[in-house]
């Protein structure tokens, strides 16, 4: 199979394209205005959590920093550039040669994050900059949803494992980039194979409704299975009667089945009486594992119940209700002239109705108090006050151009549990609610901190 038909890089494909078109527009107009070589800082920020979530999650910064070294104008984008006369031949020109060259910092991978957190900060021209604001917030916003809704799930579930099942509810590659940020954020493995393939996350899977139906009876299709997998697999038992299957279940493969599968009706009721029916059948082992259309509530909802595992596709892949973080992409400083030691001055939009930034180069650190839990979030900038020198949470990510390192999701996924459990208790409480901890702004000029 060709990987590039599911979306996974054989050649290193181009995302140029992966940008909305005024970006070009822009860019034709600042080359022709002489500002385009300006030295430029672009922030990456939330106004605002998604309503009743008390944290955020990012997630995508990997996927990010693949995206910015494949961002590459190669001969069959600008031919399209052309034919659509989008831009000039003087700009085609240009984007022809085009190489992000500057700096990016961020919060690292599986970090929180919280209104106003200057969650990505890229450095350079405007040009080179500007080119960049869709790929960089499409990666974002959906990752970071993904993985929000994954950490709310995997904290209801706590010691339990949960598997990423939603592909066939989500395009077929946003499959992959959500069974991505479910591992961030706290899934265990996933069913998609093109995940599995592409970033190593461990797969699961055994057998759908379809298969039984498919045999003329269920004994048939568990003896089936039993064979070809053995003892340890994991048979679905909610086709028809779910005792019946139960007891067939044990009778095929003994007290060594590894796994029963529920997949529908009263999940609380039906965990029990099935751990019941095991115990009593002597298959004290097997571990029981419920599917469902599962969110988070009704993880939590279960946490007495004898689960051993949870399922979820739709909810997840959809954010839980969330399936976007509204970060934007903004300006906030700039230099007066194209001279590269030219000053950087501050610049922020000013309008009514909520979409006011903070201009300014920012820096972002986390206050603990004196338990070492997170009590706030501090941006500001200028000078970092000395309290907070240790606790900045911006990373270099791309010096000059050149990514400086690229890490595991073994590591990113074990961040994020730290930075979860620095946070207050009332953070992992599925009710709605503010922010767990407030954003201060720290004003570099007067040293005056104001609320966000």
């Amino acid at each position: 199979m060709n990987t590039a038909d599911l979306g996974l890089p054989v050649d290193v494909p181009s995302t140029a394209l992966f940008t909305d078109q005024y970006e070009l527009t822009m860019l034709q107009a600042a080359l022709k205005a002489g500002t385009a070589e300006r030295r430029s800082v672009f922030e990456v920020f939330t106004r605002r959590l998604p309503e009743g979530r008390r944290y955020g999650v990012v997630a995508g910064t990997g996927r990010v920093l693949d995206a910015v070294e494949n961002f590459r104008f190669d001969a069959d984008v600008l031919g399209f550039l052309r034919e659509r006369k989008i831009v000039d031949e003087e700009t085609l020109k240009w984007l022809a040669d085009y190489r992000f060259s500057g700096d990016i910092w961020g919060y690292p991978e599986g970090e929180v994050y919280f209104p106003g957190s200057p969650i990505m900060r890229v450095e350079g021209t405007f040009a080179e900059c500007v080119l960049l604001e869709t790929v960089i917030l499409s990666i974002l916003n959906h990752d970071s949803a993904i993985a929000a809704a994954a950490s709310r799930m995997s904290s209801a579930a706590g010691e339990r494992p949960i598997i990423e099942m939603g592909a066939r509810r989500t395009h077929e590659l946003a499959a992959v980039a959500a069974s991505r940020a479910a591992f961030v954020g706290g899934f265990t493995s996933t069913s998609d194979l093109a995940a599995g393939f592409r970033y190593g996350i461990p797969t699961v899977g055994t057998s759908a409704h379809a298969f039984t139906l498919l045999h003329d009876r269920e004994r048939d299709a568990f003896q089936a299975q039993v064979d070809t997998m053995g003892r340890g697999t994991t048979l679905l038992v909610d086709t028809y009667d779910v005792a019946e299957a139960v007891r067939t279940a044990v009778e095929i493969a003994g007290p060594e089945l590894g796994a029963v599968r529920i997949d529908s009706g009263d999940l609380l009721l039906v965990a029990h009486r099935v751990r019941q029916q095991l115990d009593e059948l002597g298959a004290t082992g097997t571990r029981i594992i419920v599917t469902s259309d599962l969110d988070e509530y009704a993880i939590a909802s279960l946490a007495a119940a004898p689960v051993d595992a949870y399922g979820v596709g739709t909810q997840l892949v959809t954010g839980s209700g969330h399936p976007t973080c509204s970060m934007v992409y903004k300006l906030v400083a700039r230099a007066e002239s194209t001279d590269p030691k030219a000053p950087l001055v501050p610049v922020a939009k000013k309008s009514s109705g909520g979409k006011t930034s903070i201009g300014g180069r920012k820096w972002a650190a986390r206050r603990l108090d004196e338990y070492g839990a997170a009590e706030a979030e501090v941006i500001g900038t200028g000078p970092v006050p000395a309290e907070l020198a240790e606790r900045q949470l911006l990373v270099e990510l791309v010096q000059g151009g050149d990514v400086l390192a690229r890490e595991s999701l073994d590591v990113v996924r074990d961040r994020h549990t730290r930075a979860r459990a620095d946070l207050p208790l009332s953070a992992t409480q599925l009710s709605r609610g503010e922010p767990v901890i407030p954003t201060e702004y720290v004003n570099g000029r007067s040293g005056s901190r104001t609320g966000l």
